[in-house]
Formats: C-alpha cells, sequence, structure tokens
C-alpha cells in the first residue's frame, strides 16, 4: 500500500518524507487557504515547493467545472512538475476531461468519488486514480469501507488499472482496513501514519529494556 499526505503544509510533508514511507501526496485549495496560501500563483509556487519534497504524485486540483476550464487549468498544473497528478472532479465534464488527460498522457485523481458507479466510469475513462471519501460517508451513516470493498472487487474483475486511493481517512483504523479490503493507496493525515507506530506493549517493553540494561549496567 501506498501512503499519501494529505495536506499543503511543508513541513507536515518533510516529516512524512523524512520517516521514509511517503509515496505522495494529495491537496486542495481548502487545505491551501488552511496554510494561507492564495492567489493563483502563490498556489502553483507552493505546488512546485511540495513537488521538490517527495518523489513523486503530487495531487494538483482544478477549480473549474467546466470541460474547457478543466483542461485548461489541468495542462497547465501538468507543466508545473513531471509529478503533479491533475486531480478531477466527479461529473459529467470531469469524466470527459480524464478521458482527454489519459489520451495525453497525463495522470489524474478523480476526486468526491461516493459510489462504485461512479468509480466505475472514472476507470473506464481512464483515470490513474479514484478517490473514495469513505469518512464523509461514514458521517451520514453509509459505510465507507464497504464502498472501498466493491470498488476493488469490480476493478479486479475487469482488470482495470486505475489505482484506489482512500480519501477522507479519519483514524488508524480506517487505513488498516483499506490495506485488509485491498485499497492501493490511502492519503491521511500525518498523524494517522505516525497513529500506526504507537502502541502501549512496545511503550512498557522499551522502558523495561531500557531499566533491566540500567541494572545489569550497575547504574
Amino acid at each position: 500500500m501506498k501512503f499519501f499526505i494529505d495536506t499543503a503544509n511543508l513541513d507536515e510533508i518533510r516529516e512524512a518524507h523524512d520517516l521514509g514511507v511517503l509515496d505522495g501526496v494529495t491537496t486542495n485549495p481548502s487545505l491551501m487557504a488552511k496554510e494561507g496560501i492564495t492567489g493563483d500563483a502563490n498556489i502553483k509556487a507552493h505546488y512546485q515547493a511540495i513537488c521538490k519534497i517527495v518523489d513523486d504524485k503530487v495531487s494538483a486540483e482544478v477549480i473549474a467545472t467546466d470541460y474547457q476550464g478543466m483542461i485548461k487549468e489541468g495542462k497547465e498544473l501538468a507543466k508545473l512538475d513531471d509529478k503533479i497528478v491533475v486531480k478531477i472532479p466527479m461529473i459529467r465534464d470531469g469524466v470527459k476531461a480524464i478521458r482527454y488527460f489519459h489520451s495525453e498522457g497525463i495522470r489524474t485523481n478523480c476526486t468526491l468519488i461516493f459510489s462504485s458507479g461512479q468509480a466505475l466510469l472514472a476507470a473506464k475513462a481512464g483515470a490513474t486514480y479514484v478517490s473514495p471519501f469513505i469518512g464523509r460517508l461514514d458521517d451520514i451513516s453509509f459505510d465507507g469501507l464497504e464502498l472501498i470493498s466493491q470498488i476493488v472487487h469490480i476493478y479486479q474483475n475487469y482488470g482495470y488499472t486505475t489505482e484506489v486511493l482512500a480519501a477522507s481517512v479519519r483514524h488508524t483504523m480506517h487505513l488498516i482496513k483499506c490495506a485488509e479490503l485491498g485499497a492501493d493507496v490511502v492519503t491521511c493525515p500525518l498523524k494517522v501514519i505516525t497513529g500506526l507506530l504507537k502502541h502501549p506493549l512496545t511503550d512498557s517493553g522499551l522502558a523495561q529494556f531500557l531499566a533491566d540494561h540500567a541494572k545489569a549496567a550497575g547504574k
């Protein structure tokens, strides 16, 4: 499973990269605004700054919701760096744009996926990734993890190469369950990834080892 971090914070991206487990970054206008990044030129410069940190796969989202607008913005984003993956919303013109970018060899991430039918359309159009938002489904009493299972199963049935990128991941058990279900990628806040490090038995075991070492050393 690939680990992406869902943020626009450069310090968090560096920390995840230094941990040695980071495979990519996803971000969006809301996350940019959270970091105080506004204005087209500043946003593009920030994407380039992110690309300097990570090895590959930086999802950069278009703002337009019409076909021509998405094509124009997507091309501009793709020119920023070879690591850019153009993030496209799951709407009618978005599917058309994904097909266009696929024909041009530009990678895409189809975002705001909430059904297996939407994921099927995105795969047929040639999306590199689809992003099912499992946490948001859980918020409205739908089973987000069941959607991951459905999409993985459908893609396996027909040999689609589109990767399932589990998004809106809220906690470590979301991540573990996505791994069990066969999601190719998970994108989440840094705290979810670092949460995997924690276990009380690890802490108590290390404390005991250190205490035994100190005793043996006569300290």
